[in-house]
């Protein structure tokens, strides 16, 4: 049983007919996962995004060179970091600590039961 950790669900993660469970995990219950160990699909092209994660849950997520391709078997999960309200970075590569906390963290599990 793998549990990734990302900032997206796709379709292709899901191999076939199967059952998904989604739960919402507030923040510590993310730490306890990650602290107990996930496989990172974070794209690192998104630093800006994983360094507000840091900065605000102090959640440290490796940044693979290279994402897996995440396919879910039974009893696998990826848990999911959606963001809302960061502006789209266009002409620089931080946010600043007011553009993090003003913005909505929410995280989710997704789980192949069957």
């Amino acid at each position: 049983m793998t549990t990734f950790f990302g900032f997206a669900l796709a379709d292709s993660m899901f191999s076939g007919d199967c059952n998904i469970r989604r739960r919402k995990l507030a923040a510590e219950q993310v730490g306890e996962k990650v602290a107990q160990g996930v496989e990172s699909c974070l794209n690192p092209s998104h630093s800006a995004t994983i360094s507000a994660m840091r900065s605000r849950f102090g959640l440290d997520v490796d940044i693979p060179f290279n994402p897996p391709r995440v396919v879910l078997g039974v009893g696998d999960s990826v848990i999911v970091m959606g963001v809302r309200g960061l502006p789209r970075l266009t002409d620089r590569h931080e946010y600043t600590n007011e553009e993090v906390a003003k913005a909505t963290f929410e995280f989710n599990e997704y789980s192949v039961t069957a």
